[in-house]
């Protein structure tokens, strides 16, 4: 493809063509990073947090980049590449990369918040799958479709890789697909050539002040999802239980989304009555002057919000009221996500949650108490390099709605992991503390007694611990089996 061809659907024009024979050059492919340059490769050298790509042009010049776009030519004067000029360098490169792999899903969804992403993309794919579509999910734990099922790492890939997969779906005849849109990669543009059907929120919790200057920033950011993303008219579905759904609506509304809320205040999926039991949750839903009586085969007030966020979607792009709500009793829970490992010998249900975060660790505790008769216990721990303000609100919940907290280590990565467990301690009133994670889930499996409920949060799918700069093999899954078979279960 020509630079040309390639740039002319940029918005507004952006780029400032050098004068002559630029817009000619043959283009190979995209890259942001100069270490993957290859010869013919358009180079993006955009401005980050952390470190500039104009430091990196002569390095990709010299591996046989062809051109290069950035929104300042501060640092490329001697690159010896034409220098395209673009307003918004990052939105470029995701326009560009659209338009490089050319293809996509004819149906794309997108679903934000702090918590149950993972879970309404994976529900999302299952009731179009159910409805008879070609489907595909996208997240946090990987990507999963027809014949294809990858585990992965990053919630919102980057724009290159995503559209390379995008492409590569919608050649093998994927036509819906639904991924998670997570507050970095709106704010850095990963979504900007992603033409979206629909759009939804789910709920927004405190995450990511790391990054964020403040919970006005971080749900700004989540915002651009509608105001930005989503073209104006299209289906935006809002779970309607939250603190921010009010404030959500008002968001969507005033980009021109056409909003369908979901929730116990849905105006468009009303959950009017559930009825809890130990391993799947009994409701009933009003629909346009309808009751549909759902069992849903996950525990979990969440599991039910996911499930109507991920039903409406599914209804905003063409599946009928009925459809979608009887695939909801088919529903396989995402993994990590309230995850039923085992139970002991004499009964006690024992789960994997990826809840790392308040709220998400409130939800879960929550959502298990209603079918404990004994006590619920609770292992987790917070990680490091990330925001620490988090960590005593995180130990005060735990103390509060578990009956036994156990305090450990999740992933240190830099920091100190008895420093990161004493921030929690602090607030933790009468938790246990046990640093080595394998040892804490022992612990916890050899003193439940019948009627307790264990849950192990904090890391969900991941199968590996990062220690200072070593990712070392370590699945929750694994450790809580090797548990329970150590007690005859």
């Amino acid at each position: 493809m020509k630079l040309n061809e390639l740039i002319q659907g940029l918005p507004e024009r952006a780029i400032d063509l050098a004068e002559g024979s630029a817009g000619e050059i043959e283009i190979s492919g995209l890259t942001a990073d100069s270490r993957t340059v290859e010869p013919g490769n358009l180079f993006f050298a955009l401005h980050g947090t952390r470190t500039d790509g104009a430091k990196y042009a002569a390095d990709a010049a010299l591996k046989g980049a062809v051109a290069i776009i950035s929104d300042s030519d501060e640092g490329l004067d001697d690159c010896g590449l034409p220098v395209l000029i673009a307003k918004d360098a990052r939105q470029a490169l995701a326009r560009s990369a659209a338009a490089f792999y050319g293809l996509q899903p004819r149906v794309m969804g997108a679903v934000t918040g702090t918590a149950g992403k993972t879970s309404v993309a994976s529900f999302l794919r299952q009731i179009w799958t159910s409805a008879g579509e070609r489907a595909a999910s996208i997240g946090t734990t990987g990507v999963v479709a027809p014949g294809r099922e990858e585990y992965g790492s990053l919630t919102t890939p980057d724009p290159v890789a995503l559209h390379k997969l995008l492409a590569g779906l919608a050649s093998a005849g994927v036509t819906h697909a639904a991924m998670e849109a997570s507050s970095h990669g709106l704010v850095q543009r990963r979504l900007d050539g992603v033409a979206l059907s629909v759009a939804a929120f789910t709920n927004l919790g405190r995450d990511h002040l790391d990054y964020h200057p403040d919970m006005d920033g971080y749900f700004a950011a989540k915002m651009r999802l509608f105001d930005t993303l989503l073209p104006k008219g299209d289906p935006a579905v809002i779970f309607a239980d939250d603190a921010w759904s009010e404030r959500a609506v008002s968001a969507a509304e005033r980009a021109g989304a056409q909003v369908l809320s979901v929730g116990r205040k849905g105006g468009f999926l009303q959950l009017k009555r559930v009825e809890h039991l130990r391993h799947k949750q009994i409701g009933e839903i009003h629909h346009d002057g309808r009751i549909f009586e759902v069992h849903l085969p996950l525990a979990g007030d969440f599991q039910f919000a996911n499930a109507l966020v991920a039903a409406g979607m599914a209804m905003a792009t063409g599946v009928s009221a009925d459809a979608a709500l009887e695939a909801l009793e088919t529903l396989k829970g995402a993994s990590g996500r309230l995850d039923l490992v085992g139970s002991t010998p004499d009964g006690s249900p024992c789960y994997v949650d990826y809840a790392h975060k308040p709220e998400a660790l409130e939800n879960v505790l929550a959502a298990v108490r209603p079918f404990t008769t004994g006590r619920v216990v609770v292992v987790f721990g917070c990680g490091g390099d990330r925001d620490r303000g988090k960590r005593p609100i995180m130990g005060e919940i735990a103390s509060r709605l578990a009956d036994v907290a156990i305090v450990t280590d999740d992933n240190p990565r830099s920091e100190d992991p008895a420093a990161i467990r004493a921030e929690i301690m602090a607030a933790a009133t009468g938790a246990m503390e046990i640093g080595d994670r394998a040892e804490a889930i022992r612990a916890a499996v050899a003193m439940l007694d019948h009627g307790d409920t264990l849950i192990v949060a904090g890391k969900g799918h991941e199968e590996g611990q990062t220690v200072g700069s070593t990712v070392l093999p370590f699945s929750d899954h694994a450790e809580l089996r090797k548990a329970l078979a150590e007690i005859g279960a």
